[in-house]
């Protein structure tokens, strides 16, 4: 007889002993291939039952976030399997050299069938029993020939086949990649149709090698700029075993130091919001500092009681810190912040002693106990001051940042220049505006624009933003305009290349512009604006932001203009209709800082 308990979803009785029991979302039945999923919780005590549900329940919702996940690609999976099918071509292409017949070996073949003539065993001259007799021969001396013709001629279906959009000389190999790598995406999707795309051209480039090979070149590289070695990380999947909420769980039994069972559970809930950020699948052998500053900094966003909150209902840490961003409820101290980190420190430290680590990856990552110091908004004097200053009139040296701040006849006129000058008039994010590339900066309905978005063409430095909703199109304020910024445009587009600001670039982490960042705001300590905190680039987004509300637009009137914004069909590349255009330059033309006078700068 099975009972369920009313008061706690998910916990069902059999008998005497309690399981765990949830429905499969219906979007994954077909994969899980069950409608349920149902556990035995090994008690027969309603309140250890209770206890032992969680975790059972959040490792489920964890797993189904995971194949949810793995439905949709990233740029990185295509990334990969770009590379690693230009590359598995190329292996092939090895071992195929490899085995075909040597100059020994064809004239051993030639002797063969001359001692067979001599022998009198070919003594017809029917050229049928000729040809029989020589067709080992023939076809070790047309063997690399053979070869090269077939590569040949499957380059040229391959370019046939991706100008006119079919993929079944690839799809095979399409759904190997996604098999190997448990990427749970259906033929015919967007996703599976740019993948498949994608590697046609890996293949396309490869097989351009195996020509160029031909001919005794092995020194080619790809001049498809698709084709290059991937640099974002790959989706790790753990071995059975070898989860971490699997060694988790044998770190609780363990319990090497005596912790209370509301610690232990405690750590399992801290932890369990670590696993929404890497996913159910992450291997404890792949955490690194860079997933658990990650989550740090999500912690940081994540409002308090998140859990108790019907808003944030079915939601994971991303999504509670996305949706609170427009909600503004309080967020969770420094303290609880740390609180998160010790959990998973603990953890960490008994995963490094008894081998699944080599050292803890939360070491050194606590916050300090008061809260970070805001960014604050630049007031006009210290604007004044700012734009009256080597960086923007004349220094030393542009090649060397100590120099910057000293007065001198050198010019800086290239990404350090625009940047905090696009920042001060449309209140864009550094990264956001480093990343443009030329033709993200055009002309619609008769007002210059800027694209922000993942869109359109992709710079070598690459594009992204914080979010989707952060896609957006921002006119150009005039005041940019009378500076000299389309002239810097079209310099751009004589000269050649794909980025705006060939000069900004990602560190080693992937941010754009750190730098700059970096250095700007020590520059400003140079030059007597900031002492301590609180002052740097960031500010000009804040400044902008001020400027707006002086102009008696609200915060949800100007949001869409910073990148606070759901996803909509107006942050896609090139669609905008006029009159949501005509409404946002007013929004950016009413950007203005009064007492600031900047008539001085000119790009010339």
């Amino acid at each position: 007889m099975e009972h369920f308990m009313a008061r706690i979803s998910h916990l069902v009785r059999r008998g005497s002993a309690y399981s765990a029991r949830i429905r499969v979302p219906l979007d994954l039945v077909e994969i899980v291939g069950k409608r349920e999923l149902v556990k035995a919780l090994g008690t027969t005590e309603e309140a250890e039952a209770k206890r032992r549900l969680y975790p059972v329940i959040a490792n489920w919702q964890r797993e189904f976030d995971d194949l949810r996940a793995r439905r949709a690609l990233v740029p990185a999976d295509r990334d990969h399997a770009v590379w690693d099918h230009y590359t598995a071509t190329l292996d092939r292409d090895d071992e195929a050299r490899a085995k075909l017949p040597g100059d020994i070996e064809i004239e051993a073949e030639r002797a063969a069938v001359f001692a067979k003539a001599e022998r009198g065993e070919i003594a017809s001259t029917d050229p049928f029993v000729i040809f029989d007799a020589t067709l080992d021969l023939k076809v070790k001396q047309a063997a690399g020939e053979l070869a090269a013709e077939a590569r040949k001629a499957k380059l040229a279906e391959l370019r046939k086949h991706l100008s006119k959009g079919e993929t079944a000389l690839i799809a095979h190999e399409v759904d190997d990649y996604l098999r190997r790598n448990r990427l749970l995406v259906d033929r015919g999707t967007p996703d599976w149709i740019s993948l498949a795309r994608h590697m046609m051209r890996a293949e396309i480039e490869a097989l351009q090698r195996t020509l160029e090979r031909d001919r005794g070149d092995f020194s080619g590289q790809p001049t498809d700029p698709l084709v290059k070695p991937a640099t974002g990380q790959r989706r790790e999947v753990a071995r059975p075993g070898e989860a971490i909420m699997e060694i988790f769980e044998v770190f609780a039994r363990e319990n090497k130091r005596g912790v209370s069972k509301d610690r232990i559970n405690q750590c399992r809930r801290d932890i369990g919001t670590f696993i929404d950020v890497v996913g159910a699948s992450f291997p404890i052998s792949k955490i690194t500092k860079v997933e658990v500053r990650e989550w740090k900094q999500l912690l940081t966003q994540y409002p308090v009681k998140a859990t108790e909150t019907k808003a944030f209902a079915g939601m994971n840490i991303r999504q509670i810190v996305k949706a609170n961003a427009q909600l503004g409820k309080p967020v969770i101290a420094d303290r609880t912040v740390n609180r998160y980190l010790s959990s998973l420190s603990a953890f960490m430290s008994w995963a490094v002693d008894n081998g699944y680590l080599d050292r803890n990856p939360v070491e050194k990552l606590a916050l300090r106990n008061e809260s970070m110091t805001p960014a604050f908004p630049f007031d006009t004097e210290q604007l004044v001051a700012l734009f009256n200053s080597p960086w923007f009139t004349g220094c030393k040296s542009a090649a060397e940042w100590r120099n910057v701040a000293k007065p001198g006849p050198v010019q800086i006129r290239d990404h350090r220049y625009w940047v905090p000058l696009i920042m001060l008039f449309s209140g864009a994010r550094t990264g956001e505006i480093g990343q443009l590339a030329v033709s993200d900066v055009r002309q619609a309905h008769g007002h210059w624009i800027m694209y922000i978005t993942t869109e359109g063409d992709k710079t070598g430095e690459g594009k992204s933003v914080k979010t989707a909703g952060s896609m957006r199109v921002v006119p150009i304020h005039p005041e940019l305009i009378r500076l000299g910024f389309i002239q810097y445009h079209e310099q751009r587009v004589k000269d050649g290349g794909v980025a705006l600001f060939p000069g900004a670039k990602r560190n080693a982490r992937g941010q754009m512009m750190a730098d700059v960042s970096r250095e700007f705001g020590r520059y400003l300590t140079r030059i007597g604006i900031k002492s301590g905190r609180g002052l740097s680039l960031y500010s000009f987004r804040h400044g902008a932001a001020d400027a707006l509300r002086r102009a008696v637009f609200l915060d949800q009137q100007f949001g869409f203009i910073l990148g606070h914004a759901e996803p909509t069909m107006t942050g896609r590349y090139g669609i905008m209709p006029q009159g949501m255009l005509e409404q946002r330059v007013e929004l950016v033309n009413a950007i203005a800082y009064p007492g600031l006078d900047i008539s001085h700068l000119s790009w010339r």
